[in-house]
């Protein structure tokens, strides 16, 4: 007979080994999950570390059976998000559990109930921690491991999470990108585009990383104010992020578009380091750093992680000029396809440019809300 089920709330100064692990007990069998950093994932459920915390409240609940931790989430106030859109939105994340219903039941309500006393009238989520980071639940295309900073899921989450009152919020879209070859009619008419809004498009300056930063946080935080979900960065959010980016940063590939003396908007592209990071099952030491070394030698794929335009010059076609630029540059390079993610499904200006270099949906992401 199977043990009872406990779920409880970690204890603050408890430590977080079992509330991590869980993933590995879930996922391991996967062969396209890629495990995280465990490093970088403690630090970004330290309360004292990491700096979404200052304007943040933070539960961690653990699943058990007896011995055995069978599932995780965390439940999230983030008070600037409330505070940006005039809402009381609390969101559930870092959610892991069996294919059992009561494990999944147990956390989800337990979350629920914790941000409905601190006064949330919905939960949306699954988010680790907000639009920022990490969110969304795989939904489709389960057979191809997720790209840097990317979610990957078992296909039964959709199920157990549905299961539990929760409907669809909005579909986040992930589009694949192959060198196929650029047609030279889009090269001109990128041109031309490119001409009449009087930009200029140039790559990232590494030597001076902290400017570059500081006019990327400009753009940041005015071209997505208006977008589903979107949240302001604080300073020291965007400082500890561009920190942590900044390791694995090729800047043949990450760009600035200039107009009339100001950083008008920005594309950010990584090398997909989760082909890596693949092998080192989420330890850099003894030996772990090493063969992330050796195996980034490798990596042939980009992930276009944001691309942001000031109000002033969205529509102009800035958006398709820094696709091109990406895939031409980035070919140069010796990257051979990419993923270009998260879309949100309405965003039909972005998706018609993917669409029209060959892009392909191939991964649907679901953010999910539940009334509370």
């Amino acid at each position: 007979m199977a043990a009872p089920l406990r779920v409880r709330e970690l204890a603050r100064g408890e430590p977080l080994s079992r509330f991590i692990d869980v993933a590995w007990r879930v996922n391991i069998a996967d062969p396209q999950w890629v495990p995280p950093l465990r490093r970088d994932l403690r630090e970004l459920l330290d309360r004292g570390r990491h700096p979404f915390h200052q304007h943040a409240e933070v539960a961690y609940f653990l699943a058990e059976r007896g011995a055995d931790a069978v599932g995780r989430v965390a439940a999230i106030v983030n008070h600037r998000h409330n505070e940006f859109h005039g809402e009381r939105t609390g969101f559930f994340g870092f959610f892991e559990a069996e294919n059992d219903r009561e494990v999944a039941a147990g956390l989800l309500d337990a979350a629920c109930e914790w941000l409905a006393r601190r006064g949330m009238e919905r939960v949306l989520g699954p988010a680790n921690f907000s639009t920022n980071e990490e969110c969304g639940l795989l939904v489709d295309g389960f057979d191809t491991p997720p790209a840097i900073m990317m979610t990957h899921n078992p296909r039964y989450y959709p199920e157990l999470v549905e299961a539990e009152a929760f409907c669809k919020a909005k579909d986040l879209l992930a589009y694949w990108l192959y060198d196929t070859g650029v047609p030279q009619r889009l090269v001109q008419g990128v041109e031309r585009i490119r001409e009449r809004a009087g930009v200029t498009i140039r790559s990232l300056d590494m030597k001076r990383f902290r400017d570059e930063v500081a006019a990327v946080k400009e753009v940041y935080n005015s071209a997505w104010s208006g977008n589903w979900g979107f949240v302001p960065m604080t300073d020291a959010e965007f400082e500890f992020m561009a920190r942590k980016l900044k390791p694995v940063v090729d800047p043949d590939v990450c760009f600035l578009a200039e107009a009339g003396g100001e950083v008008a908007g920005f594309s950010l592209s990584l090398p997909d380091f989760n082909r890596a990071l693949k092998h080192v099952n989420g330890r850099l030491f003894p030996l772990g750093l090493f063969r992330l070394l050796w195996e980034s030698r490798r990596i042939r794929t980009l992930r276009i992680v944001t691309l942001g335009l000031k109000p002033g010059y969205r529509r102009l076609g800035i958006d398709a000029a820094f696709y091109l630029r990406t895939w031409q540059d980035g070919v140069a390079k010796g990257y051979r396809e990419g993923e270009a993610s998260w879309i949100l499904e309405d965003n039909w200006e972005m998706r018609r440019a993917l669409e029209k270099m060959g892009g392909r949906v191939y991964k649907t992401y679901r953010m999910y809300e539940r009334p509370l």
